[in-house]
């Protein structure tokens, strides 16, 4: 395949995190290629279930450059924010070309060799903005295959409506679960079950049902740990209650060690704790096989759901493309922003962290900071916007 100079940097990816990016350095005088594997932009958000809403702020969740419109009120839906990408790329005149996965990024002499579905190319600089959210995760269950109910990742789940009437077990204490679960019950599931593994911590989006949490979170993020979870954990006490009665034990560990520590986010309350006191959802034990029709739980249970919907997270999926460089740790990017691995100079990463002060603030965060970084290389300011 013959080589071709396409840009001075390549974003891959047109999710929030490499439009955000590119804008950035549009803005910077910097010309940028973003590369896209799906036929759309936003192709993961596209993808969401029907009922999702942002979990931050309208006004602190807009990317570099374009607010998100008053119109779509303050906890955007899935399809206003998709339309807000669509419009973004418009107002910033963004080159993409979608269609293109990248396979493999390799570090040349000055720059990066970047191999797609559609040819090789070379690039100064390179921005990973692939997401989170890019590889289904599915525990290995024994006899999962053999299961005689319907089964499906919440990737795959759209609306509770096919699932009326239905018992159906949700698998996963995390956001997407919490929500599919109350999805199920406002279209009219017959039971719906909640399996935890590891109890979660819970808040409500607004603090008294005036001060969204992401502001309370950029405020507690500047405090240490320890300080940040004990006032949090007395706001969550106020507001939320003891859910011990309710089925959700105590967490073994405060909200911001478990957001800064083990990228786990607690559970944005959507209608999840009145549901609860409501005894429509009922909790029970993490999963530990399948058998047939039935579901065995940890504790000896057995439950026969008519479906199960796990919601078991995903995985970045970055070592087909860069696990060779060394500068992954656990399948996560060790840098982020601004920072390069020393192995892997010219080669930034945005939207691979879980931050309490909101995913798509820190995203333009840091993409306004690689932007800075990349105008800066030596040489390049007096050519950029040539």
């Amino acid at each position: 395949m013959a080589s071709e100079v396409e840009s001075t940097v390549t974003v891959i990816g047109a999710g929030p995190g490499g439009l955000a990016a590119a804008a950035a350095l549009r803005g910077a005088g910097l010309p940028a290629l973003v590369l896209e594997r799906a036929a759309s932009v936003g192709a993961t958000w596209r993808g969401h279930y029907d009922r999702l809403h942002l979990h931050t702020v309208r006004w602190l969740s807009g990317l570099p450059g374009l607010r998100i419109p008053r119109r779509a009120g303050m906890w955007v839906s899935r399809d206003d924010f998709v339309a807000y990408l669509e419009a973004y790329v418009r107002h910033h005149d963004l080159t993409i070309r979608t269609g293109t996965e990248v396979q493999r990024l390799d570090r040349t002499g000055g720059g990066w060799r970047v191999e797609t579905s559609r040819g090789r190319m070379e690039s100064g600089h390179v921005v990973v903005a692939t997401g989170q959210n890019r590889v289904p995760v599915i525990p290995p269950w024994p006899g999962r295959q053999a299961f005689k109910g319907l089964f499906l990742h919440s990737s795959q789940y759209r609306s509770g409506r096919e699932f009326r009437g239905k018992d159906v077990l949700v698998v996963g204490a995390g956001n997407s679960g919490a929500e599919i679960a109350v999805d199920l019950i406002e279209h009219g599931a017959a039971v719906v079950r909640l399996s935890i593994r590891r109890p979660p911590n819970v808040v409500y989006r607004t603090v008294a049902g005036v001060v969204p949490a992401q502001l309370v979170s950029i405020l507690l993020s500047k405090l240490p740990l320890r300080v940040a979870d004990a006032l949090a954990r007395a706001t969550a006490r106020l507001t939320v209650g003891d859910l011990r009665k309710l089925g959700l034990p105590r967490p073994d560990r405060g909200i911001y060690t478990e957001m800064v520590r083990d990228r786990q986010i607690p559970i944005i309350d959507a209608g999840l704790v009145s549901a609860l006191r409501a005894r429509r959802i009922q909790v029970v034990p993490s999963v530990e096989a399948f058998d047939g029709t039935a579901v065995e739980l940890a504790g000896g249970g057995k439950i026969e759901p008519d479906a199960v919907v796990a919601a078991t997270g995903y995985h970045p999926g970055l070592e087909p493309l860069l696990g060779h460089l060394g500068v992954l740790d656990g399948g996560i990017p060790r840098v982020r922003g601004a920072s390069e691995a020393r192995e892997a100079p010219g080669l930034f990463f945005v939207g691979f962290t879980n931050p309490p002060t909101g995913n798509l603030r820190e995203m333009a965060r840091d993409a306004r900071r690689i932007a800075k970084r990349i105008r800066a290389t030596p040489g390049l300011g007096s050519r950029a916007g040539e």
